[in-house]
């Protein structure tokens, strides 16, 4: 095995290990679903049955019939079939439904009168459903759709194809706050992005965050998202951590640990092996709790005398199966970890911030990270087990992100005024540890958004795979949420 630090620095024999915890490495599922089963739980099993996100839709245009009577069609033109392309559109659409567990209810026949219009506003003030969908196949009728839009006052996605619009009613909506104007040929798949952003929304209302920090019980709730947070004495971890046995599951984990790393630098057996404690016990809290994500004031457990282990290996196996952990209690970043998870099914990176002056470039560490960068379903990223950067012991994960890959950084602002930091960049390297001090995983990248990367905003940013600064964006357009970048 390389060694990747002096010599004297112990480095652990992986056949040692996994011949120590009473096994081999032949056969062991890395998989954290398969590695839940052992422990009787699902990947994110955790929290209550949620209410299905609804959507009310409609199609817009007049009768083709009505318009050979008339014989002048306008945009689109007459060779454009309305009703056959609702039909495609439909089927479509239903297919979106099923995919994204939500409700599209769609009304068979197109919006064309003004009483038709009014009866659908009214319909839909009546129901109060989570979002709308407008679908135009006729130019003349847009004044039906920003009607709509303007009297029913809730996230609308609107469609139109190609050859439909003209500049100026495309302007009018698509800047609007509360509104996803899409004006692209026969784009269902920028639909289905909308409708899984309201169905994010509704799954954000809905959720509820465990917040592991100080002596208290109280609870609180995010605003403008909606979302609950529930805070929770340290003490209750110190105890579950405590409790938590080194069985066959916690044993199962720890290999796991071992044979997913590149490398091993200080951890001893028993540090792998308390941390995947750790996650067992983070586990049976999000468990009792009914709860969907988790954030711990982490750093005074780490002190003298040690209340628990390092929670950073617990912490990446909980992002890896799609659950949000978030560090040191901060909200803003478990909030957008779970709309990154939601809304991408991309693991997020929460880094302390800082800058490489001389290339440009920003620089973004922390002790934890997501393996599975690219998606809960996929391969882990290779990753080295070190101690804590800042405590000095324990075994937390060093993942190495590949040069070249595009990301994303974000960070959600609760309040009444909420606000998103959205950038986009790519990464050029993973500078050693050491010679690099801060934490052990690290992420050096470029920034698109700005001249300067002395300008980037904020601390704790979440970083991800892929250059999704367009949809997030939107997302904020589509609910109020001001862009600072």
């Amino acid at each position: 095995m390389k060694r990747l630090q002096s010599a004297k620095v112990c480095e652990m024999s992986r056949r040692g290990f996994l011949q120590t915890m009473g096994t081999t490495a032949a056969g062991i599922s890395l998989t954290s679903r398969k590695l839940l089963g052992a422990a009787g739980a699902s990947p994110k099993a955790a929290g209550r049955q949620k209410k299905t996100a609804t959507i009310r839709g409609a199609f817009v245009y007049p009768p083709t019939e009505s318009l050979r009577k008339v014989g002048y069609y306008s945009w689109p033109g007459s060779t454009f079939d309305a009703e056959g392309r609702q039909k495609k559109y439909v089927d479509r659409i239903r297919a979106i439904e099923r995919n994204l567990g939500m409700r599209i209810l769609m009304d068979d026949k197109p919006l064309d009168e003004t009483a038709s219009v009014t009866h659908f506003i009214n319909e839909v003030k009546q129901s109060k459903p989570d979002g709308l969908l407008l679908i135009l196949f006729k130019k003349g009728h847009w004044g039906h759709v920003t009607r709509i839009v303007e009297e029913v006052g809730i996230p609308a996605v609107v469609l139109t194809t190609l050859g439909i619009l003209l500049v100026g009613h495309i302007n009018q909506l698509h800047e609007k706050s509360g509104v996803y104007l899409i004006n692209s040929l026969d784009n269902l798949d920028a639909v289905e992005e909308g409708m899984n952003m309201i169905r994010t929304a509704r799954w954000m209302k809905e959720s509820c965050i465990i917040n592991i920090r100080g002596s208290q019980t109280r609870e609180t709730t995010v605003p403008h998202l909606g979302t609950r947070v529930r805070t929770i004495p340290h003490e209750r971890f110190y105890k579950e951590f405590k409790r938590t046995e080194a069985t066959d599951a916690v044993k199962k984990l720890a290999r796991a640990y071992l044979k997913n790393a590149k490398n091993v630098i200080q951890p001893t057996e028993a540090d792998i092996l308390e941390a995947a404690k750790a996650y067992f016990a983070f586990k049976q809290i999000i468990k009792a709790e009914n709860a969907d994500a988790v954030m711990m004031d982490c750093l005074p457990g780490l002190k003298r005398p040690h209340k628990h282990v390092p929670p950073c290996m617990g912490f990446m196996t909980l992002r890896d199966e799609g659950i949000a952990a978030g560090c040191q209690s901060d909200l803003s970043a478990t909030l957008t970890l779970m709309l990154v998870q939601e809304l991408f099914d991309r693991p997020g990176f929460q880094q302390n911030a800082s800058m490489e002056t001389e290339r440009n470039h920003y620089f973004g560490a922390h002790c934890t990270c997501a393996s599975k960068l690219k998606g809960t379903t996929a391969r882990p990223e290779p990753y080295i087990l070190m101690n804590h950067a800042e405590a000095g012991w324990g075994c937390v994960p060093r993942v190495l992100w590949p040069v070249g890959k595009e990301v994303t950084m974000a960070q959600y602002l609760s309040g009444e005024t909420p606000r998103m930091h959205i950038y986009s960049g790519k990464v050029v390297g993973c500078p050693p540890v050491p010679a690099t001090g801060g934490c052990r995983t690290n992420i050096e990248m470029t920034v698109n958004e700005v001249d300067d990367v002395c300008d980037v905003k904020g601390m704790h940013q979440i970083i991800f795979y892929g250059n999704y600064a367009k949809q997030l964006r939107t997302f904020c357009q589509l609910y109020g949420i001001e862009v600072d970048t």
